[in-house]
């Protein structure tokens, strides 16, 4: 049998060392990442739907009330779709503001 250690608060271990678990992120009032709900992806908060999900949605035509009744989730709420393609819009400005003050270039 192998040895155990037994760490401070009395829990044994096999003597390989814990992996620190990170902290939830918070993003805005709706969103949050965390490492162990959806492998870290932003989802929205209580949920495990993934942010990236609803905005593919919307870019692909669906619209709000009809994501809403879909997913039928009562944590997921119009201000969080709402927050959610904000914070996206932002994003999306930042990567296309060069930091040099050179016009980006498009690419074909």
């Amino acid at each position: 049998m192998p040895k155990t250690k037994t760490l401070t608060n009395g829990a044994p271990t096999n003597g390989a060392p814990r992996k620190r678990r990170l902290p939830p992120v918070e993003i805005g009032g709706h969103l949050i990442s965390d490492p162990e709900v959806y492998h870290g992806e932003l989802t929205f908060k209580g949920t495990r739907i993934p942010v990236k999900t609803i905005l593919t949605f919307l870019s692909m035509g669906d619209n709000l009330d009809g994501l809403l009744k879909g997913f039928d989730h009562p944590r997921l709420r119009r201000e969080a779709i709402r927050e959610s393609v904000t914070i996206a819009k932002r994003a999306m400005k930042t990567l296309d503001t060069p930091t040099n003050g050179r016009k980006p270039k498009l690419i074909p």
